[in-house]
């Protein structure tokens, strides 16, 4: 998020149709709650809004609409990057109009500037990251590149640490899983965003039954009410085998949680472009007890809004389901095809 230099050109107009697809099939592809895709975009002349959907918020699992607002920053750090790709500046304003709340950030492009090579492979990361929602192979993630991947995480006031004393995060896992699993408003919630006939679904919104298979904690992230917790002995073992970052912000406003996700998509995407895999987890952070214990535990100097596991796989984890790009680029859009 970082001013851009001058460049010389011609000044950035109007957006094209194929660029606006870009944009728009750019931040489709980005990890929301629930795989809600809480966001449209709106071209103007230079400028990009990306705006958050309130109407697919998440009551019962996010009464406080953190995911929400982490949802629709990790939108931002694709579209910023979908920017650059088009030889655009990208000079990004968090929550730039008080009056417009829903206007989650303006990316001003108001000059010509061809992209860096780290740009450009961010944003080929973009179409192959998938969450990987089952055990990795065991080869460890090397100190460098945990590094690497830390160091993307620049966005004001958030940062990514990678966590140690698995067993004490296997006791929070834990007791959030029966938390959760208990919560009927919750399980219910779950399974309405819960695709079961996926063959007749081949666009839209929600998650995979087949992506929540029961037995799989701290894997699949989710817990239904299928699902077999594991014993505290098993759990330290499953986190002991990977890389756990956890990002962590100053304040605990709005603006902070887009800053989380925005930080929290950089780094997943940096992971990507070193042959790693990953995916997040925030049900856990969720339960107010469990995120205080974490802070006293860990001695945190901020807030814990989300958890990445990182580590390495085989296999090509299938792809969730998307929106048209028509949905998210709106009616404007769709009138000039």
């Amino acid at each position: 998020m970082r001013k851009t230099a001058t460049a010389v050109g011609r000044r950035p107009g109007e957006w094209t149709l194929a660029e606006a697809e870009v944009l728009g099939r750019s931040v489709l592809r980005a990890p929301s709650v629930h795989n809600t895709q809480p966001w449209r975009i709106e071209l103007a002349d230079g400028a990009v809004l990306l705006r958050e959907r309130a109407d697919v918020a998440l009551p019962q699992h996010d009464p406080h609409r953190r995911d929400l607002a982490m949802s629709c920053g990790t939108a931002l750090a694709n579209l910023e990057l979908a920017v650059r790709v088009l030889g655009r500046s990208a000079e990004v304003t968090v929550l730039p109009d008080p009056a417009d709340p829903a206007v989650v950030a303006r990316v001003d492009t108001a000059e010509l500037l061809p992209p860096t090579d780290q740009e450009l492979q961010r944003y080929g990361a973009i179409m192959v990251r998938r969450s990987h929602r089952g055990a990795f192979t065991g080869l460890p993630v090397t100190a460098e590149q945990t590094a690497r991947v830390v160091r993307a995480a620049v966005a004001p006031g958030a940062e990514a640490t990678r966590l140690d004393g698995m067993e004490r995060l296997a006791r929070f896992f834990e007791h959030a899983a029966r938390a959760l699993q208990d919560d009927e408003a919750y399980q219910s919630e779950l399974a309405l965003w819960t695709i079961r006939d996926e063959a007749a679904h081949r666009n839209g919104a929600g998650i995979r039954f087949s992506a929540l298979p029961p037995g799989e904690l701290p894997w699949a992230g989710l817990v239904r009410r299928a699902t077999v917790l594991p014993d505290l002995r098993v759990l330290r073992e499953r986190l002991e085998a990977e890389t756990v970052l956890l990002f962590t912000t100053v304040g605990d406003a709005r603006i902070d949680h887009i800053h989380a996700g925005y930080a929290l998509e950089r780094c997943w995407l940096e992971g990507v472009t070193l042959g790693l895999a990953g995916a997040v987890l925030t049900q856990p952070l969720r339960v107010p007890e469990v995120r205080s214990a974490l802070c006293e535990d860990y001695r945190l100097a901020g807030f814990p809004q989300a958890l990445l596991r990182l580590g390495r796989s085989t296999r090509v984890a299938p792809a969730s389901l998307r929106r048209g790009v028509a949905e998210v680029l709106g009616e404007k859009w769709r009138e000039r095809q």
